[in-house]
């Protein structure tokens, strides 16, 4: 018997996170415990969705789920403690505001710290294979986005609503004419990033 089939009757909470691969702006995730029984065919890992759709798929998942959380860790703590370290503890911030206790984590990745006494799996893909999961994609991904898009109007020759802080060749070239903002990871290898595509 797997893991998952031992624990399938158990309340599970997804987890995910959206962000870790930016040169500016927080790491956010989501955590979601869906009710039992439901069944929700469009939820995907959001990367594959169109905006609208993440977005309409937000309004359902906050108004129809069992409980959710979501979870931020801003650039500077990411630059205290690291982006793996940062993204597991904004999982662990968004499951901190789950109202209903979770029994069993589903995680998408590879590795997680362990979340108090909860048992938890992680699963590469999970965003694509479980809808709790698909789910705190969804909340952490729309999330992130409109945090970037305030932002951008803060510090509008960086495009953060374009490009949400990735390290697109146009974020890129700012860097390199403006220089960083309060709300650059510092610890990311600026000079590095900077030769891929100038």
């Amino acid at each position: 018997m797997s893991l998952l089939t031992h624990y399938s009757e158990w309340i599970e909470a997804g987890c995910d996170e959206a962000g870790r691969g930016c040169l500016a702006g927080p790491v956010v995730a989501g955590a979601v415990i869906l009710k039992k029984g439901a069944d929700y065919p469009e939820l995907n890992d959001s990367k594959k969705l169109t905006e609208r759709k993440r977005m309409q798929l937000r309004d359902l998942i906050m108004n129809e789920a069992e409980a959710y959380g979501i979870g931020i860790v801003t650039a500077q703590e990411i630059d205290e403690i690291n982006i793996l370290n940062a993204s597991f503890l904004a999982m662990h911030r968004a499951l901190d505001q789950l109202v209903v206790r979770p029994e069993f984590l589903l995680v998408d990745g590879n590795r997680f710290n362990p979340y108090r006494d909860l048992k938890h799996v992680c699963i590469v893909g999970g965003d694509a294979k479980y809808q709790a999961i698909a789910a705190a994609s969804i909340l952490a991904k729309t999330t992130r986005d409109m945090l970037m898009a305030e932002y951008a109007m803060q510090y509008p020759e960086y495009h953060w609503d374009k490009n949400k802080g990735y390290p697109t060749p146009e974020h890129k070239q700012a860097i390199a004419d403006h220089g960083t903002t309060p709300l650059h990871r510092m610890t990311f290898n600026m000079a590095i990033q900077l030769k891929l595509d100038l």
